[in-house]
């Protein structure tokens, strides 16, 4: 079979949809394999950056992409008439929430309807953007197949989930193994033989919805447990009792535990939004997910118990938090990353705002907020973190831990830190200043 010759040789044209922190580095790891690679964004922001030789992700420096394109040829564009000439065209869009708490599948269906205007035979399409089982087979197939070309005869459909961590350099996304899974036999057998020259590892499921079951499944893992220790945060607070030594107290058992952290609320594209997408499917079969949504409930309400400290906190001091001065500091979704989707952070902003408290934020890694879809904020920018900063301040909330930050010189020079990460564990003398929450 041709295309499996090509893959085989690497030979095979790779076009990768949606170039941001699933996309291009899976171009980098198919590109240093030799694959000659091809990038497909709307966003000509991207395109004109990856032109010029720069990176736009913090965990890929822009010496990588000069090496990817002077090396191995790797280029981007936004003209999607180009996807005639892949041999392979891999999906990585966002999957986000409507307001409404259910999937939003626009940019996969719009996707799939570019990639069907410029289909032809021999072509492997690949969905790797989370979604619920049912969505290769349910939406992508349908749209494909509209051009008269059949699934597993003229083309050929999978689904393997994408399981980047951002700035996890442990596990890059080559050391990561794939779980694959197509519509077909067929499908799967060729999706399975492209993964194998890429990545450390390649798991071989049945179908495409066991694929899609899989990443939400790692997710809701994950999150479940995370809205536990959120919860007993809350709970241990009101008894007086410091959750993050329980948690290291508890971790020495050397079984039956593993070790999941509170937080001001889930960030990430995939832990906030994946329980969602198969919670809204399992209604097609009569059942409510009930364990899922209420972890679900409890992380989107973090951000408030936050707010709610912080105005507690601030009454101690005589001040209500209208017309104090906050500073956030981090607004990336997690320490050392530049990426802030679905970041608490930005709950934690709005709803200070609407308390009319006069809110700043620094992050060493986020200059300025871009344009967000559920928020409305002006073009703020990383206000720097001096001295005289920090003690204009009614209060500094510590969203994200970024290794960066001096905490000792933070608490130091601010009258009150209200400390959502444990960020200042190791800070003593100053406990009077610190609120935990």
């Amino acid at each position: 079979m041709k295309i499996i010759e090509l893959i085989k040789s690497h030979k095979a044209k790779i076009g990768i949809i949606g170039l941001g922190y699933v996309g291009l580095p899976l171009a980098r790891v198919f590109s240093h394999q030799g694959f000659p690679v091809k990038g497909f964004d709307i966003d000509r922001h991207k395109i004109q950056s990856l032109d010029n030789g720069k990176s736009y992700i913090k965990h890929i420096p822009s010496a990588l992409i000069k090496e990817m394109q002077e090396k191995y040829k790797f280029s981007a564009t936004d003209d999607f008439r180009q996807l005639k000439q892949m041999d392979t065209i891999i999906i990585c869009v966002p999957t986000p929430l409507t307001v409404m708490q259910e999937p939003d599948l626009s940019y996969i269906e719009n996707t799939a309807k570019s990639i069907s205007a410029n289909l032809r035979k021999g072509q492997l399409i690949v969905l790797e953007s989370t979604t619920y089982p049912g969505t290769t087979d349910e939406v992508v197939k349908p749209i494909l197949e509209k051009t008269g070309l059949k699934c597993g005869r003229d083309f050929y459909l999978a689904f393997s989930p994408e399981r980047e961590d951002p700035g996890n350099s442990k596990y890059s996304t080559e050391k990561i193994p794939k779980v694959v899974g197509g519509v077909d036999r067929i499908s799967t057998n060729i999706a399975v033989q492209l993964y194998e020259n890429a990545v450390i590892k390649v798991i071989k499921v049945s179908s495409a919805r066991v694929a899609e079951s899989t990443k939400l499944m790692e997710n809701i893992y994950r999150c479940v447990n995370i809205a536990l220790v959120n919860e007993l945060k809350m709970l241990f607070d009101r008894m007086d009792i410091n959750i993050w030594e329980v948690i290291q107290a508890a971790s020495t058992k050397p079984f039956g535990f593993q070790s999941f952290y509170p937080g001001p609320g889930l960030g990430g594209h995939c832990i906030p939004i994946d329980p969602f997408y198969l919670s809204w499917k399992a209604r097609q079969y009569e059942m409510t997910t009930r364990f899922i949504e209420l972890a679900g409930e409890i992380n989107i309400s973090m951000p408030y118990y936050v707010v709610s400290k912080t105005i507690e906190a601030l009454n101690k001091h005589s001040k209500s938090l209208k017309n104090s001065r906050v500073l956030i500091l981090g607004m990336a979704y997690k320490k050392d990353v530049d990426d802030i989707r679905e970041s608490p952070a930005l709950k934690l902003m709005e709803l200070l705002k609407k308390q009319e408290a006069i809110v700043i934020y620094n992050d060493p890694y986020i200059p300025e907020l871009p344009h967000l879809r559920h928020y409305k904020f002006p073009q703020l920018k990383s206000t720097p973190l001096t001295v005289t900063t920090l003690k204009k301040q009614d209060a500094v909330i510590i969203a994200t831990d970024h290794s960066a930050y001096d905490y000792e010189w933070i608490v130091k020079n601010s009258s009150l830190v209200i400390d959502t990460r444990n960020a200042t564990q190791n800070v003593t003398g100053y406990n009077n200043r610190i609120v935990r929450a």
